[in-house]
């Protein structure tokens, strides 16, 4: 089976499709060394992201092994992580990222 999500950095909550993804799908990822498996609760677009585990709300979403965002609401494992349930922390010029 071909790779259909990329995981950047071990620390990571979320994955990047490289193809786009179908809600109900199973899909299996390594992450480091463990292999997780779950379903996808959302369609997921080429280039978007998908949560690994159930991030809490206000919780941080790690990409690079990097914040990128706050999640502002719970997600849970295979949902779609975008603008809707999440708030940037890169490219914005309304907070100092340091």
């Amino acid at each position: 089976m071909s790779a259909r999500l990329m995981v950047m950095n071990k620390k990571d909550n979320v994955a990047t499709a490289v193809v786009g993804l179908v809600q109900g799908d199973i899909i299996e990822v390594k992450v480091a060394d463990k292999t997780i498996s779950f379903e996808l609760l959302d369609k997921i677009p080429f280039g978007h992201k998908v949560a690994l585990k159930d991030i809490a709300a206000n919780s941080e979403v790690l990409k690079y092994g990097q914040v990128i965002g706050m999640t502002n609401k719970d997600v849970k494992q295979g949902q779609h992580v975008h603008v809707h349930n999440t708030d940037s922390k890169r490219g914005r010029g309304d907070i100092h990222n340091e």
